[in-house]
């Protein structure tokens, strides 16, 4: 595979086998549901697609779909439906004059101001005055008598980027994401020497390890015959070193971020394949605190130690993951991976000797 495009007491002595909790449902009625989806729809004015609705209140499309109905017919609102391929799309078009006076309450400005404090070092120092300024502008709207404190926010700033060079490029990017516009992308990959040109149809900017990276799919070179590629562009934002929005259109083929993305360890999406590991003493804490993919497995073993199973679909980061626990964690499995992870090792070794 080319990675030229990529970047790379709480137990007890017994064995038992413990699942990983699904995701909390935070809507947990149908009313606190059909509540949750009025309010999405009325105040962002955007559409959102019947799947992403069903993940976001966890819940079945045919749940969504009931929701729907019932706000058409208990409130007559007017929800406009669009079909994009075979994707269908819901939003309320416009929010109501009435609803530009309504005040923010202390906990909404908050937690604006706890997400802006938390990805200062993330979105650059421009992207950040800007996040400031409506801030500043949203105080106006705090109810009468509430204050919201932003001191209390900060972030630990240690091995980030500086994506302030990247000002007007991420901001091209949404615009050509919004309006469905090819890109022609100038791009240095990490082991290339010199930059190179693509044409890209830009679908999703994230962030992962403190650093932000756009999935796009490839679009034809003007002039050149396409080629499809054996996987879709995975590209660091910090290595861009242009972007232009063309006049020509494009429509996306269907693509679900967390199912591509969120479904194994690892942003690097090659072949998944299981991963069985021992952790002892506080890495044993540290790894069963958290979710490694959506159907892992935890084994505790005893006090100090437990056995994680999950899937993964990138070698690299694996390795490197694993190798950060230090004595702390053992590969088990696959059997192939532990070969080259003991030569990994050796490799290490040679460089103290």
């Amino acid at each position: 595979m080319d990675y030229s495009l990529f970047e790379s007491d709480l137990f007890s002595v017994e064995t038992k086998v413990v699942t990983m909790p699904a995701k909390r449902d935070l809507y947990k009625s149908y009313g606190e549901k059909l509540i949750g989806l009025f309010v999405r729809l009325l105040f962002s004015g955007e559409r959102h697609s019947l799947t992403e609705l069903a993940q976001m209140f966890n819940c079945s499309k045919q749940t969504v779909l009931r929701l729907i109905d019932n706000i058409r017919k208990s409130y007559g609102i007017t929800i406009e439906e669009t079909k994009q391929g075979n994707r269908s799309y819901y939003r309320i078009k416009k929010p109501a004059a009435s609803l530009q006076n309504i005040p923010l309450t202390e906990a909404e400005l908050q937690a604006m101001q706890m997400c802006k404090a938390f990805t200062q070092h993330l979105v650059g120092k421009k992207l950040y005055e800007e996040a400031t300024q409506a801030i500043y502008k949203s105080k106006a709207s705090l109810a009468s008598g509430q204050q919201a404190n932003e001191c209390h926010f900060a972030a630990f700033r240690p091995g980030t980027i500086d994506y302030t060079p990247q000002h007007q490029i991420l901001h091209t990017l949404i615009e050509a994401m919004e309006k469905q516009k090819v890109c022609k992308l100038t791009y240095q990959a990490i082991d290339e020497p010199r930059p190179k040109t693509y044409h890209i149809k830009p679908l999703k900017l994230f962030s992962h390890h403190d650093a932000i990276y756009l999935h796009a799919q490839k679009a034809k070179e003007p002039g050149k015959p396409y080629r499809s590629p054996k996987f879709d562009p995975l590209l660091a934002v910090h290595r861009m070193k242009s972007v232009d929005m063309t006049n020509i259109n494009f429509q996306p083929e269907r693509f679900d971020f967390e199912k591509t993305f969120n479904q194994h360890f690892g942003v690097i999406k090659d072949e998944a394949f299981e991963v069985e590991a021992a952790f002892t003493g506080w890495a044993a804490t540290y790894v069963a605190e958290r979710r490694w993919s959506p159907k892992q497995e935890i084994m505790k073993k005893d006090k100090n130690k437990v056995i994680l199973k999950f899937t993964a679909s990138s070698e690299p980061e694996l390795i490197s993951w694993l190798l950060s626990f230090g004595e702390e964690a053992t590969l088990i499995k696959p059997g192939w991976l532990v070969k080259e992870l003991k030569l990994k090792i050796t490799k290490i070794k040679d460089c103290y000797k």
